[in-house]
C-alpha cells in the first residue's frame, strides 16, 4: 500500500508541473497583461512608465523565464500577491477553497440522498412505471445545462416567488449561509443526481443478475438484506468511480454557478482572476483544483479496497 501511494504521490506531482507549464502558457499568451489593465486606468502614464513596470514585474522576460522564476518562487513557498486584492494569494484562495468544497460536498451529498434510493427503487422494479420515469427523469436532468439552470431557478424562486436570495453568501450567519446555499446546490446536484441514477440502476441491475445474489436467496434471505447487504455493496464500486469524476465536473460547474449567484469560491475567484489578468491568482487557484481533483481520484481506488476486500495494491 506504501509503494501505491507513493507512485500516486509522485503521478501527481508530475500532473501538478505539467498543468502549472500549461496553464501559464496559456494565460501568457492571452492579449494584455496587468501593465495594460494600469494604463487603461491612469491615461497619463507614459510608454517610458509602463516599459518600466513591465521590467519591474519581469513581463519583458521571454515566457519560459517568467515560467521558471514563477516556478522557484512557489517551490519555495513564496505563492506570490493578488494583484486585484492586493493580498498574499494563499490568504485569498484557502477561504473560498472552503466556501466551494462546502458547496460541492453539500451538492454531493444531496446527490446521493436522491439518487441512491431512486435509483435501488428502479433496479429492484425493472420496466417498472418506477423505473420508466426514473430513466426519463435522469436523461431530463442530464440535458439541463447548470448556468440555464440556475438562471431559472433565480427567477422562479428569487424573483417571482422571493422565497430565496438571488444570490451572495448572507450575513455570515448559519441561517444566512444555508439560505444562500439552496439554490447553487441544486444547480450543480441536478446534473450529478441524473448521472449517479443512471449508473446505480445499471450497476445494481447487473448485480442482481450474479450467482451470490441467487445463492442467497436461496439461503432465505430476505429481498431488502439481498440488495442492501449484498448486491448494493459491490454494485457501489463504479459509482464511487463516477463521483470521484463528478468531483471535476463540479469544480467547472461551480466556475458558473458561484459566478451566477455570486458566491464566493474557486470559481468565481478563478474567473474574475482571469478577466483581471491577475497571473499568481488564476495560476494557484486552477493549480488548486486540479490537486483536489487527484486527491479525490486517489480516495476513490482507496474506497475500491474497502468495498471490496479482494482488491489489493500492492
Amino acid at each position: 500500500m506504501s509503494r501505491f501511494l507513493l507512485q500516486r504521490l509522485l503521478e501527481s506531482l508530475l500532473v501538478l508541473a505539467l498543468m502549472s507549464f500549461l496553464v501559464y502558457l496559456l494565460i501568457g499568451l492571452m492579449p494584455g497583461d496587468p501593465i495594460d489593465i494600469m494604463i487603461s486606468g491612469d491615461p497619463n502614464m507614459s510608454a517610458a512608465d509602463a516599459e518600466r513596470l513591465r521590467a519591474v514585474y519581469g513581463l519583458d522576460q521571454p515566457l519560459l523565464a517568467r515560467y521558471w522564476a514563477w516556478l522557484t518562487s512557489v517551490l519555495s513557498g513564496d505563492l506570490g500577491y493578488s494583484r486585484l486584492f492586493n493580498r498574499p494569494v494563499e490568504t485569498i484562495l484557502l477561504p473560498r477553497l472552503g466556501n466551494t468544497l462546502l458547496l460541492m460536498g453539500a451538492a454531493l451529498l444531496l446527490a446521493l440522498i436522491v439518487a441512491l434510493p431512486l435509483g435501488v427503487a428502479a433496479a429492484r422494479r425493472p420496466g417498472s412505471l418506477m423505473d420508466v420515469g426514473v430513466n426519463l427523469g435522469a436523461f431530463a436532468g442530464a440535458s439541463l445545462p447548470p448556468f440555464w439552470l440556475a438562471i431559472l431557478l433565480i427567477l422562479l424562486f428569487a424573483v417571482y416567488l422571493g422565497w430565496l436570495p438571488a444570490g451572495g453568501m448572507g450575513d455570515g450567519s448559519l441561517a444566512e449561509r444555508l439560505r444562500h446555499m439552496i439554490l447553487p446546490v441544486v444547480a450543480l446536484s441536478v446534473a450529478s443526481v441524473a448521472g449517479l441514477l443512471r449508473h446505480i440502476r445499471a450497476a445494481l441491475r447487473e448485480a442482481l443478475r450474479q450467482d451470490y445474489v441467487r445463492t442467497a436467496r436461496a439461503k432465505g434471505l430476505s429481498d431488502r438484506q439481498v440488495v442492501y447487504r449484498h448486491a448494493l455493496r459491490n454494485a457501489m464500486i463504479p459509482v464511487v468511480t463516477i463521483l470521484a469524476l463528478d468531483l471535476g465536473m463540479l469544480f467547472s460547474g461551480a466556475l458558473i454557478t458561484e459566478t451566477v449567484f455570486g458566491w464566493l469560491g474557486m470559481g468565481k475567484t478563478i474567473y474574475d482572476a482571469i478577466m483581471g489578468n491577475d497571473y499568481n491568482l488564476a495560476l494557484i487557484g486552477l493549480l488548486l483544483a486540479t490537486g483536489t481533483v487527484l486527491l479525490a481520484n486517489l480516495l476513490a481506488d482507496l474506497v475500491y479496497a474497502w468495498l471490496d476486500p479482494r482488491i489489493e495494491y500492492r
